[in-house]
Formats: C-alpha cells, structure tokens, sequence
C-alpha cells in the first residue's frame, strides 16, 4: 500500500475517533493549515481525509468557510430510537426462544464486566463499548448483523448523542441497573417485559439530558431541533 494512502487513513481513524468520542465537538470547526501543521503533512492528504470525513457525515464543508464537526440532528436520533425499539424488541424476543444457559451466561458476563467498570476507573468509552457488545449478543445469535451495523453506521448523530448521555449525564449505575433487568428478563423468559425495557433502556438518554439539550448543549444540535 502507498505511503500516503498509510498516513491519510491514519489521519482519518485520529480524527474519526475524536469526533466519535466528542473530543472534537459538535460544531467546532476544522482547519485545512490548521491540520496540515497537527498532522506534518501536505495538502493532499488532508483534503482527501476530509472528503472522507464529509462523506461519512461527520463533518460539514462549505466552500471559502472551511469545516465544522456536523452538529447532532435529535429528529434522527429520535428516529433511530423509534426503529431500534421496534426492530430490536422482536429480535430479542426470538432470541429468548432459543436462549441458552451458556448464551445467558455471555450477557451476564457483559453485565458484570460493566458493573465492574463503574466501581473501578471508569472509562465513558469503553462502558459505551460495553453496552454495544450486549446488544450485539441477541443480533449476532439471530443472524441479523446487517441490521445492528445499519444502527452502529448512524455514528453521525445517534453514536455520539448515545456517548454524550454517557460521558455527561454519569448516571452510570441507573444504566447497569437497567442492564441487570433485562439479565432477569431473559431468564425468566418474560416476553411481555422486553418492549417496555426497550423504551426505558433506548429512551433513557433523551430523560437524562432533560432540557440540557436545550441548553448546555443547544450548540451541539441542529437548531430546528432545539425547539420545545
């Protein structure tokens, strides 16, 4: 593989990564000098990993202006939330049907890895990663990888709305609680229970940020969105 292509993708997975974990926030904008100079390299590449960028949804470039990190769109996410609950209630439904003790297990060790995580260093991502990793469980068993990808490529608003609620809200435990439901959920074969945990669950992060998205972080989401 040519050098240059090595050090654009390089480039990218930094600046990806960034955007994804709110290093770079919402609507902050993006220099081409000022990332030729960051990074030590040409113009080339830069505009070639911005495109990239551009295309992915996670900037937003107008011409003779520069770029800004794309702000969140709470209609999507809102969507997103909406297809999640339905799409995923029916899934795990039909996983519970071929549940196993040793597949059961797999959840419980996901949920005690993440009551482990919040009493020790907590680290935002990688409990983000964690509660990821349960829900793909149930997609993964049901064979529907193509539609938990489908969720997990909606990084632009959902991912880091999902990260925001994490990082900024720390209502860690009401999380792992949660978690642990649904662990005595699958055990008990409790059909009836999945969809309203599925709300609770999916929905907790528009409760927990309240009206601060309409305040602390009214900058962070399109405006149309911001209003009650």
């Amino acid at each position: 593989m040519d050098g240059g292509i090595i050090i654009s993708n390089e480039i990218y997975k930094i600046l990806e990564n960034e955007i994804l974990n709110l290093k770079l926030k919402p609507g902050i904008s993006l220099s081409e000098k000022g990332l030729r100079a960051r990074f030590n390299v040409s113009r080339t590449p830069i505009r070639g990993v911005m495109q990239k960028l551009e295309t992915k949804g996670l900037i937003t470039m107008t011409p003779y202006m520069g770029a800004i990190v794309t702000l969140l769109d709470f209609d999507i996410i809102n969507q997103i939330i909406y297809q999640r609950v339905a799409v995923e209630s029916m899934i795990l439904r039909d996983f519970m049907k071929i549940c196993t003790p040793m597949l059961i297990e797999r959840v419980r060790h996901l949920v005690r890895s993440s009551r482990v995580l919040i009493e020790d260093k907590f680290d935002a991502r990688k409990f983000f990663l964690l509660d990821s990793n349960l829900h793909e469980v149930w997609f993964a068993e049901m064979k529907k990888l193509y539609l938990w990808n489908a969720f997990q490529n909606a990084q632009s608003s959902y991912s880091r709305f999902r990260l925001l609620d994490i990082a900024e809200m720390h209502n860690y435990e009401e999380i792992v609680k949660e978690q642990e439901r649904l662990l005595d959920i699958l055990v008990k074969k409790d059909f009836d229970a999945v969809e309203p945990w599925f709300i609770q669950h999916l929905y907790g992060g528009i409760t927990r940020l309240g009206d601060r998205v309409y305040t602390e972080f009214k900058d962070y989401f399109l405006h149309h969105t911001c209003e009650k």
